[in-house]
């Protein structure tokens, strides 16, 4: 029997998924995302790089922003982190979503708040979490992202946590008049993390 015929026999991951753990990393606490998030995801959603940097557009009042977090404990086809310090200083978001249950596939993004987060590891350390959380507690088979080329800093992280480039999808975005790329990733239970 291969590593990945044991771990299809597991369960659903929607059990799982809706049991969402505390992960606990050197520096972080990762907790599900919900309400009592609201302001800090308000004020994360003001930082204009941030919005770029992951190809956001559109604004989100605070009503649908609410309305987003209040669905979130307990979804058993998505797992939302609010990346946090040990003391609880919030410091962004990891998502896992787009449950492809048949596949045990998902897709993975995080988002920082505010540029004086960025380049301290602080992703990396959330993403490592998470993964090693997917592939051995979930039991998924596989993880996927895109990454936009202008933000090569994101796609090192994503390399340290062990994601490989699939791929490049050619002008797959338009922003501020300019075509970017995506970089297609992603990393396999049986990838080496």
């Amino acid at each position: 029997m291969r590593d990945d015929d044991r771990q299809c026999s597991r369960g659903r991951p929607v059990e799982r998924l809706a049991a969402q753990p505390v992960l606990t990393t050197e520096r972080l606490r990762l907790v599900q995302l919900g309400p009592e998030h609201l302001d800090a995801s308000m004020a994360a959603l003001a930082d204009a790089d941030a919005m770029r940097l992951t190809g956001t557009r559109g604004t989100f009042t605070r009503e649908q922003v609410l309305a987003h977090l209040e669905r979130l404990p307990g979804a058993d086809d998505r797992a939302d982190f609010a990346i946090t310090l040990l003391d609880g200083t919030y410091l962004g978001e990891v998502v896992l979503n787009e449950l492809e249950e048949d596949d045990l596939a998902m897709n993975y993004r995080v988002a920082l708040a505010g540029p004086s987060l960025r380049g301290r590891g602080y992703g990396t350390e959330a993403g490592r979490a998470v993964v090693a959380w997917a592939f051995d507690e979930v039991g998924l088979h596989r993880i996927s992202l895109e990454v936009y080329a202008f933000n090569p800093a994101a796609q090192r992280s994503y390399e340290k946590i062990g994601f490989v480039v699939e791929g490049r999808a050619r002008d797959a975005l338009l922003w501020d008049g300019v075509w970017v790329d995506a970089v297609r990733m992603a990393m396999l239970a049986t990838d080496p993390r």
